[in-house]
């Protein structure tokens, strides 16, 4: 019974192997959700498993092969699937991220019914269907492991993934697929909040920097004025480039990246605020930074440009690039960029004596001229906030906040005497040297009070 009844099996599995292969062939705009490592991982075990007389090492081989590609992504087959297709970038993603609905091309929208209806059968291909037919091919007493995990989604992909589970034709979520792209983007920009420009590129940064606003102290007039610039960067309005100058230390690196956090899609503070990017380019690469801005110009996003300790030498290229997109030329400033520059230097330019004209200079004038364009180039920045060294008060308050954040039990005379000792010995007292200090005392006392307990059991 069994002998006969194995052939009607694979006649079955190979109908719909052979349906599932088809259909993602017939893909016309979201071919790049097949194309990473998962998605070839699958149509080459679709391949290994269509013939009943397949090689069952090769096919064994090809499920090991999608199985460590889920495992290494750490999603399940239908998370990792309707994940591409809000992060895919193609012509229907692009555009709908800038123009209404009602506006896009019938074509565009039908294309897009087409392919969702596909990604639709492939989504309803599991793992389990995958790992029965792989124990039948190969002849196997038991079936391969299924990978597993529960789902771990926060935010606007959770709530439109339920939106999709629960329709019966993915086709008709088009227009609800088009508003997500119109609020949160496609493509790098829809995947991460954080970048960076590198070899004429976006690179995605998975693990942004962590830091809080709350875990910043002091220079409160200085935060204020940023987060005011940042909101009207956010909600549409003209937001002017900054420049936050001051002594090394003094948190002007964090309070920026710091942003990202304040307005993320868990602050609650609005729809718009999920929008915010934060796109670090480095020194070197400024010279793009004409050619970066108008790759952002008309994306839906929020971008903040991070300069991190600005300056320049003379003839630098990458100060001309800085002085067009800061001034502007004949093509209009994009709304949604705006440019943030930490730096140490009042004086972007490194001014040289040998550079001061003399009253015997020939060209006095025009030497002038140049060295006020040096020293005058950060008034260019619409808002510049001044980072002043810390005093002993600001230290020890710094110390304080950041100590209460970590738990860590310490009495207020030890502490601060210890805290005094470290900026003495250290960089002298900031921002950093405080968090330095803070990081230090917290493993010591950690390892220490270990130590000590298990010196007491032993004993």
């Amino acid at each position: 019974m069994d002998n006969q009844a194995m052939p009607m099996a694979s006649t079955s599995s190979y109908t719909k192997i052979q349906y599932l292969q088809r259909q993602a062939a017939s893909l016309l705009l979201y071919q790049s959700v097949l194309q990473g490592e998962v998605g070839i991982a699958f149509l080459e075990l679709l391949q290994a498993i269509r013939y009943t007389d397949t090689d069952a090492r090769g096919c064994l081989q090809a499920y090991g092969n999608y199985f460590y590609a889920l495992a290494a992504r750490n999603q399940n087959w239908e998370d990792y699937l309707i994940t591409q297709i809000l992060f895919c970038e193609n012509p229907f993603t692009r555009l709908a991220g800038v123009q209404e609905f009602e506006d896009l091309p019938p074509a565009l929208i039908t294309a897009v019914q087409h392919d969702l209806q596909v990604l639709q059968s492939l989504y309803e291909c599991s793992s389990a269907s995958l790992s029965e037919w792989v124990q039948n091919v190969a002849h196997m007493p038991i079936s391969p492991v299924v990978w597993y995990k529960e789902q771990e989604l926060l935010g606007v992909e959770t709530k439109f993934i339920t939106y999709l589970q629960e329709l019966d034709n993915w086709g008709d979520a088009v227009e609800e697929l088009a508003a997500y792209y119109r609020q949160c983007g496609s493509g790098l920009f829809a995947e991460y909040r954080a970048l960076r420009w590198q070899s004429g590129q976006f690179i995605g940064i998975r693990y942004s920097d962590p830091v809080k606003l709350s875990a910043l102290v002091g220079y409160e007039s200085q935060k204020d004025a940023l987060l005011k610039n940042t909101e009207f960067l956010l909600s549409g309005e003209m937001a002017l480039h900054v420049l936050l100058y001051g002594s090394r230390g003094s948190g002007k690196s964090s309070l920026v990246k710091s942003l990202l956090n304040e307005y993320s899609d868990a602050s609650g503070k609005g729809k718009a605020q999920r929008s915010l990017r934060l796109l670090e380019v480095a020194k070197s690469d400024l010279k793009d930074l004409p050619e970066i801005v108008e790759h952002l110009r008309g994306v839906s996003q929020k971008f903040i440009i991070f300069v991190d300790d600005l300056s320049f030498e003379e003839d630098d290229d990458a100060f001309k690039a800085l002085k067009v997109v800061l001034e502007g030329n004949l093509t209009a400033r994009p709304q949604n960029v705006v440019v943030y520059a930490t730096s140490n230097r009042r004086h972007l330019i490194r001014e040289y004596f040998v550079d001061r004209p003399t009253p015997k200079d020939n060209e006095e004038i025009h030497a002038w001229d140049t060295m006020q364009e040096k020293l005058s180039f950060s008034d260019r920045f619409g808002l510049t906030l001044t980072f002043e060294p810390a005093n002993q008060k600001t230290y020890l308050e710094i110390v304080q906040h950041l100590v209460a954040q970590a738990e860590i039990n310490i009495t207020q005379e030890d502490l601060e005497f210890q805290a005094l000792q470290w900026a003495t010995r250290h960089n002298g007292r900031s921002g950093r040297t405080a968090r330095q200090f803070v990081d230090f005392l917290k493993a010591d006392l950690t390892l220490f009070h270990a130590n000590k307990n298990i010196s007491n059991t032993s004993h």
